[in-house]
């Protein structure tokens, strides 16, 4: 597997430094049916209990769950695209992404014109979110004008026109997307620490795609993937709004239930072999040095997926205090948890004093690693972050998505219901074995001025 790491390397000259690969940037270079219960996410703050308006059920081959929530007239439709990068390869990067933008300029029975206008009328948006595990195809609709705009979405979805006068505009503009991105160090930053921690894994493809690959995907591929790909076993329905279910099932038959079966099953990517520490260093012109350092963490079946979580989030605050409000040589800095079916943590910083920071940084995992955090501050920061969580995730779509997760990662909705619980069962001893467990052997991204940096640093993590 070509990854984007891969292909940077053609313009990287690499040399071995103490065991830690260090990359310098090249001169010149270019019908089983359940009913159970997810509290609404103000009341899982505080109590789980039992809410037997959500329910489980097949139409047609396609898996639904649906929230009944009377509280509010919009209503958010999140229909999981399963296996997310899982599904291309270093040529394909970004093509469900592609096809889904292309949908929106025009299908068998709406013209592109008519598709925006009918969008506006009803009060309802479409939006495209592509994730390493699955890309959302999302709905937002008004209860009342529901059945018009999800007629909107299922078009989208079963019927795109894919004219090639418009796929080339859709092309463009994507294209245009990705070499922008390539101008903010933050999401240059990003892109390449996945690339060099997953190396010959899933995760190290693009789910939005490279200029390669865009520039590359044809039409008939764009065709042959809607026809091969969209279909009903991979695909997971997950409602959240004030809509009967009987009205959200004929719907659904007069549409979706429509599309082929396949032969899809989902299954999360393997675990990640970490054993070598890495670092890529790329000069840049710029006002401050951007540093991330990205480890693999467990599955998210693994008991320790939420007490990394935890760890991470007492790390992030100690850091905060101890290199941004004592010492000031930062104004971004943290211990980044990424919840995907396989987890990663990190550090993050922008810094002009590199070394200093990098120290502080070493130290602060130090002390998590060899100490014991304060029970009750435990508590107080475990419930601090649940409430942040929560807020976070109060919105309808957002519940759609915490219910998603649930089923896909844990295999059951229903565990969304022990989120909570989950995280006030961790202990100090569990922080302290998490960190010792998977804050080891990051790999390094460092872009600007390569002089403020010493490697010595980077070899203790």
């Amino acid at each position: 597997m070509t990854t984007r790491f891969q292909r940077r390397v053609a313009v990287l000259a690499v040399t071995l430094l103490g065991g830690v690969v260090s990359i310098a940037h090249a001169q010149g270079a270019e019908p089983l049916e359940v009913t159970a219960a997810l509290p609404a996410a103000r009341a899982t703050i505080g109590t789980s209990h039992s809410d037997t308006s959500t329910a489980e059920f097949v139409v047609g081959g396609l898996r639904v769950i649906l929230r009944r929530n009377t509280a509010s007239d919009v209503v958010a439709a999140n229909l999981f695209l399963l296996g997310g990068v899982q599904q291309q390869t270093p040529a394909t990067e970004g093509i469900e992404t592609f096809l889904l933008a292309a949908s929106e300029r025009g299908t068998a029975h709406y013209s592109k014109d008519a598709l925006r206008l009918a969008m506006n009328r009803t009060g309802s948006a479409i939006s495209i979110d592509p994730g390493d595990d699955w890309t959302v195809f999302g709905l937002r609709a008004l209860r009342t004008t529901f059945d018009s705009s999800w007629a909107l979405f299922s078009d989208r979805l079963m019927y795109p026109t894919l004219d090639s006068t418009e796929v080339e505009l859709v092309r463009a503009q994507l294209l245009s997307a990705a070499r922008q991105k390539r101008l903010h160090p933050d999401a240059e930053l990003r892109a390449v620490a996945d690339s060099l921690l997953f190396e010959g894994h899933p995760y190290a493809l693009s789910t939005e795609g490279t200029e390669r690959s865009l520039a590359s995907i044809r039409v008939a591929a764009l065709r042959d993937y809607l026809t091969k790909q969209f279909v009903t076993s991979r695909m997971l329905l997950v409602v959240v709004g004030n809509v009967e279910r009987a009205r959200l099932e004929a719907l659904i038959r007069a549409t979706l239930a429509k599309l082929p079966a396949g032969r899809y099953n989902w299954t999360p990517p393997p675990p990640v072999t970490s054993n070598r520490r890495a670092l890529v260093v790329e000069r840049q012109p710029l006002p401050t040095n951007y540093i991330i350092g990205y480890y693999a963490g467990p599955p998210a079946t693994n008991v320790d997926y939420n007490a990394l979580r935890i760890a991470t989030a007492v790390l992030s605050g100690r850091f905060f205090t101890e290199i941004r409000s004592k010492r000031n040589l930062s104004y971004a800095v943290d211990a980044p948890f990424i919840e995907r079916a396989v987890a990663t943590g990190g550090v993050y910083v922008t810094t002009v004093s590199p070394d200093q920071t990098l120290r502080l940084m070493r130290g602060e995992i130090d002390e998590l690693q060899n100490d014991l955090v304060d029970p009750a501050g435990l508590r107080r920061l475990v419930q601090q972050f649940i409430t942040d969580y929560f807020m976070k995730n109060e919105t309808n779509g957002d519940q759609a998505n915490f219910l998603a997760r649930a089923e896909l990662y844990q295999g059951d909705y229903r565990l969304a219901d022990r989120f909570v619980d989950d995280l006030r069962r961790v202990r100090p001893d569990d922080v302290r074995r998490v960190a010792r467990e998977y804050m080891r052997n990051f790999r390094f991204v460092f872009l600007g001025d390569p002089s403020k940096l010493s490697r010595d640093y980077l070899e203790r993590f």
